[in-house]
């Protein structure tokens, strides 16, 4: 994922279309992650994403449902963002 990328725009499993803005991208342990939040939602907690490959070798993206991963994500943020206004959730 380009690094200059702002927003992106993601479908849920019944087709509607949110805009995230991208908080920022973290390498942790060879995987890359993004952080997103709502456009639309001032108080809404961030959310964090990895990037995976498919079987074409293009972008997706994937929710980090591990515990485990979700930790380890979510202490790297926060180490990097410890006041920021975008509780990881």
């Amino acid at each position: 994922m380009e690094n200059d990328t702002e927003t992106i725009v993601l479908s849920d499993e019944e087709g509607k279309e949110t805009e995230f803005e991208i908080i920022t991208k973290l390498d942790i342990e060879k995987k890359e992650y993004i952080i997103v939040v709502p456009c639309d939602d001032e108080e809404a907690d961030a959310i964090a994403l990895r990037i995976d490959k498919d079987e074409n070798n293009e972008e997706v993206l994937a929710t980090v449902e591990d515990d485990k991963e979700f930790a380890i994500v979510s202490e790297a943020y926060e180490a990097l963002y410890s006041d920021d206004t975008y509780p990881l959730n």
